[in-house]
């Protein structure tokens, strides 16, 4: 191997020292905490998010930071835990899934006379509640309510600004775009913001799938949970799974990410769809 080559796979220079240790340490914390399992590909990306925090702290070394946050914890757990998820997300992402809702919510509508309850698990910054409640609505449910819930406060606030930046949003039929968004003037010009009325559809709360008990109301009869499973080992996903089966009525609906397949979790889901299960 050349020099050069060398160079190409090393670690790229960092200023605060980041050994094996700190790493392995991260990970176990991570997944304690959050159910995360990082791979050793995420070791850049680890030492990239958390050395900010680091800094911010002022404990000079992980090693230090760690030990801060394993003695007093308090806040900064929640920021460790900011820091290491990753939020990637768009209007109306994986698109198949929403004519499915739309038919599912009049049907639920026409046989009940109630619009379905919905929890879209990984809110992220919005976008998808965002989308989830425009389908309700092109379904005759304006009056729908959803829980939205991530365990990152920093993109629940976000959320629950309703705030974008136009650019996000030139993907929407012109028609929804029009109906759901406001456009900024003067300083806000550039952003669009949901409506209001979209906005009261929605609870935006901070919950942690690994956490026993979800203290969520009432049964639901459509839950997303997309492309977060994948963080998850098998254990973990199935007992999530386990756990969402407990809170949706049977005969609803879970909808999973593009990536995510629980063929081997024979529990009471049954495949409907494309990556869409129901609750026997």
């Amino acid at each position: 191997m050349s020099n050069r080559d060398s160079a190409v796979l090393a670690d790229p220079p960092r200023d605060i020292a980041f050994g094996n240790d700190d790493f392995e340490r991260i990970r176990r914390l991570i997944r304690e905490r959050a159910g995360i399992s990082l791979n050793d590909s995420k070791r850049q990306m680890a030492y990239s998010r958390l050395s900010r925090r680091v800094r911010a702290t002022g404990t000079g070394s992980f090693a230090a930071y760690l030990d801060r946050l394993e003695r007093d914890g308090g806040d900064e757990w929640q920021e460790f835990i900011n820091a290491l998820t990753t939020n990637l997300t768009s209007f109306f992402r994986e698109q198949h899934h929403f004519p499915v809702l739309l038919e599912f919510a009049r049907n639920h509508l026409k046989t009940t006379g109630k619009p379905p309850r919905l929890w879209c698990s990984a809110a992220s910054t919005g976008e998808e509640p965002y989308s989830i409640a425009m389908t309700l609505d092109e379904a005759g449910c304006g009056n729908a309510r959803m829980v939205a819930s991530d365990i990152d406060t920093n993109v629940l606030a976000q959320a629950a600004r309703g705030v974008y930046k136009a650019e996000s949003a030139q993907s929407l039929d012109p028609a929804r775009l029009k109906r759901y968004f406001m456009r900024g003037t003067s300083t806000n010009s550039g952003l669009v913001r949901v409506r209001p009325e979209m906005r009261r559809m929605i609870e935006f709360r901070q919950v942690n799938l690994l956490d026993a008990t979800w203290n969520l109301g009432d049964a639901f009869d459509v839950i997303f949970c997309r492309n977060v499973m994948i963080y998850f080992d098998k254990p973990t996903q199935h007992s999530i799974l386990e756990k969402f089966a407990r809170v949706l009525r049977p005969g609803g609906l879970l909808f999973a990410g593009h990536s995510e397949n629980f063929s081997d979790f024979h529990g009471p889901f049954v495949l409907r769809g494309k990556t869409v299960y129901e609750r026997r």
